[in-house]
């Protein structure tokens, strides 16, 4: 539990780093992200259907990297992420597709993706694939997770950063919020991107 919350603390200080706009001279907000090598297309899995970012074009992606058994961060956030959509009308919300990305394909079926992302959003995806696909996209997203031997009654658990990270239409990535920014913020930062 201790090294979730550094994994945690590092995640927000990295979120807070990464979260700051700059003005260009047109005064429209500029990612920082656009200076840098993060982000990217990717293909994962929902089962035997292959899942691209590449398919959501047009649409405003939100991307957290989590996995069904964990204990609190996932929860809380997938809860957050729900509450913002939630605050979306219609038309937003159509321009909008969150995707929960498993680090944890060994336990996380499609069946049990399906089930989690569901219990909290009908508008959420979840997506895993092989430790190598995982790894390809976290390290494009500037994420990190490992697992951990734990005495829990789940066994391992599965340390990870925590940040929600926002896609433009163009598949740009533009933003990366800590997990423990209000809803608000979350709904701000989406209709800013949209």
């Amino acid at each position: 539990m201790k090294s979730l919350l550094l994994f945690s603390l590092l995640a927000f200080v990295i979120g807070v780093s990464f979260g700051l706009y700059f003005i260009d001279d047109d005064n429209d907000p500029v990612s920082p992200f656009s200076e840098m090598n993060f982000g990217g297309d990717f293909t994962l899995h929902n089962g035997d259907r292959d899942v691209r970012l590449s398919d959501f074009r047009g649409k405003l992606v939100l991307i957290f990297f989590g996995y069904t058994s964990c204990p609190d961060i996932c929860p809380t956030t997938m809860s957050t992420i729900s509450a913002a959509l939630n605050r979306l009308d219609d038309d937003e919300l159509q321009h909008v597709q969150a995707l929960f990305i498993s680090v944890d394909p060994e336990r996380d079926t499609a069946d049990n993706l399906d089930r989690f992302t569901k219990y909290f959003h009908p508008d959420i995806l979840g997506i895993t694939g092989s430790k190598q696909e995982i790894d390809q996209v976290v390290k494009q997203y500037g994420s990190a997770y490992r697992k951990v031997n734990s005495d829990s009654a789940i066994g391992y658990l599965v340390d990870h950063s925590a940040a929600v990270y926002m896609v433009d239409a163009e598949g740009e990535l533009k933003d990366m919020l800590p997990v423990n920014k209000p809803v608000e913020d979350i709904v701000g930062s989406i209709r800013k991107w949209l």
